[in-house]
C-alpha cells in the first residue's frame, strides 16, 4: 500500500505593522488611544535612544508604528499626506459620531456610494455590485485616513457575531451543566465513615478534570464491619465519570453478599458492569473487608495496583493482583486472600494518578516516594498523611495534573 507524504503545513502570515510619520509621538499617541479608543500595543526605547512606539485598533490585529522622522530625513516630508490606511467597520456613522464627539477631525460626513464592477460575460449576467459607506479623518499631523463599511463585509461580521455569541452560550451551557456533574459525583464519594475501634482511616481523590473515572468508598457492612474500595475507570472525562457511577452503584447493591460470600458479590459487580458498558470500557478495583475484632483484612485486587502495608518494624508488603480487571470478560472469577493489620501497620491504597505523576525532567514519582511519604510520618493521622503526600506531589510535578489521584490511608491502632 502506497503511503501519501502529509500536505505541508503552509506557515503563518499576517501583517506586523504599518508605518504613520508624526511630529510629536507623545500627542499622536494621545490622539490614538483617548479620540480613537486605541490601546498601545507596545512602547520602547531602542539601542540608539529612538522611542518606539505602536498603536492597535480594540478589534483588529494589524499595529501603527508611530514614527518621529527628523527634519531632514525623507520620512518628515511625509507627515501631514494621505497614509491609503483604510479603517473598516460595521457602522460608519456610529463611529464617525463617536470621533467627531472626541475631536477628531473629518473631511466630509459619510458617504454612501455604489459601484458597478465590470466584468466581461458572454451571458448577459449582471455585473456585481460594490456597496458601503465611507469618510476620512485626519490625525494631529494631518495624515489622512480612510474609514469605511462595505455591505458584505458587514454581513459577514454580523454572521460571525451571531457564531461567536452562539459558540459563547453552548459553552456556558457545557460549563454549567459539567459542574452540576461535578457536584453529583461528589456526592457518590463517602459522605460518613463507619466507626472502628482498631482503624483509623481516611480517603481523598483529587480529580485533573471537573469530573472523572476514580472512585472510592468506604462500605459499612454491619457492627465491627466495614469495606474499602479503590478503583481506576478506564477513559477520563464524563464518559469515565459515567462509568464510575455505574460501578459504583452495582457494588453498592451487591455490598451485602460481602461477609458471606465476597467472590459471589464481586462476580455479580463484574456481570452488571460488564452487561451495562462497551466492550472496551473496564476498571480495575481493590476490594478489602475488614473485620475490627479479629484484625482481618480479606481482599481482592482486580487489576488494580497493588496497596501497600508498612508495618510497624520497616517491613513492606504488596497486595498483588488475584485476578483481572472488572467489565472485559463475562466469564470472570475471582480469588480472596486474607492478611492481617497489627497495631502501628498502615495500608495504602492508590491510583496511578499517584505514582506516575511526573516532573519537569521526565521521572514518576514512583513507589519509593510514596513510601518514603509513608515513613516520614509513622504517627500522624491519616488525613494528614494524605495531605502531606499531596503536597509533595505537587511539589514534585508542579504542572498541570493529567491524571486523577485517589488515597486512602488507613492506620491500625
Amino acid at each position: 500500500m502506497e503511503v501519501m507524504s502529509p500536505a505541508p503545513q503552509r506557515p503563518y502570515l499576517g501583517i506586523h505593522t504599518v508605518n504613520v510619520f508624526v511630529r510629536d509621538q507623545e500627542a499622536s499617541v494621545r490622539f490614538w488611544v483617548d479620540q480613537l479608543g486605541f490601546h498601545i500595543a507596545f512602547d520602547t526605547r531602542l539601542q540608539n535612544g529612538d522611542r518606539w512606539v505602536a498603536v492597535a485598533p480594540p478589534d483588529g490585529g494589524a499595529v501603527l508604528n508611530l514614527i518621529a522622522p527628523a527634519p531632514e530625513s525623507r520620512g518628515y516630508g511625509l507627515v501631514g499626506k494621505p497614509t491609503g490606511i483604510v479603517f473598516i467597520t460595521e457602522n460608519v456613522i456610529a463611529k464617525f459620531e463617536e470621533w467627531r464627539r472626541n475631536g477628531v477631525r473629518f473631511q466630509f460626513t459619510p458617504r454612501l456610494r455604489r459601484v458597478q464592477l465590470d466584468r466581461s460575460t458572454q451571458s448577459g449576467d449582471a455585473a456585481p455590485v460594490w456597496g458601503g459607506v465611507f469618510t476620512r479623518f485626519q490625525d494631529l499631523d494631518g495624515n489622512s485616513f480612510s474609514l469605511v463599511g462595505f455591505d458584505e463585509v458587514n454581513r459577514q461580521i454580523e454572521a460571525h457575531r451571531r457564531e461567536a455569541a452562539e459558540k459563547l452560550e453552548a459553552e456556558r451551557r457545557v460549563a454549567h451543566e459539567l459542574e452540576i456533574a461535578r457536584q453529583v459525583q461528589a456526592r457518590l464519594f463517602p459522605q460518613t465513615l463507619p466507626p472502628l475501634e482498631t482503624l483509623q482511616y481516611a480517603g481523598a481523590c483529587i480529580q485533573a478534570r471537573q469530573v472523572g473515572g476514580d472512585y472510592h468508598d468506604f462500605l459499612d457492612l454491619g457492627p465491627g464491619r466495614f469495606g474499602l474500595v479503590i478503583a481506576d475507570i478506564s477513559g477520563k472525562g464524563i464518559a469515565a465519570a459515567l462509568l464510575m457511577a455505574n460501578l459504583q452503584v452495582n457494588l453498592r447493591s451487591q455490598s451485602a453478599l460481602a461477609l458471606q460470600d465476597p467472590e459471589r458479590m464481586l462476580r455479580s459487580v463484574n456481570q452488571l458492569f460488564y452487561q451495562n458498558t462497551g466492550e472496551s470500557s473496564y476498571a480495575t478495583l481493590f476490594f478489602a473487608e475488614y473485620d475490627d475484632r479479629t484484625r482481618r483484612l480479606r481482599y481482592a485486587n482486580c487489576g488494580h495496583l497493588p496497596p501497600l502495608i508498612l508495618h510497624r518494624d520497616g517491613a513492606l508488603d504488596r497486595l498483588d493482583s488475584t485476578c483481572t480487571v472488572l467489565g472485559l470478560f463475562q466469564s470472570w472469577d475471582c480469588e480472596i486472600t486474607e492478611t492481617e493489620l497489627a497495631p502501628g501497620d498502615s495500608l495504602v491504597l492508590y491510583t496511578d494518578g499517584v505514582t506516575e505523576s511526573f516532573n519537569d525532567a521526565g521521572e514518576e514519582f514512583g513507589d519509593n516516594r510514596l513510601i518514603d511519604s509513608l515513613r516520614s510520618h509513622p504517627s500522624d493521622p491519616p488525613q494528614s498523611v494524605i495531605t502531606a503526600i499531596v503536597d509533595e506531589l505537587r511539589r514534585f510535578s508542579p504542572h498541570e495534573q493529567h491524571d486523577d489521584i485517589t488515597l486512602i490511608l488507613a492506620r491500625a491502632g
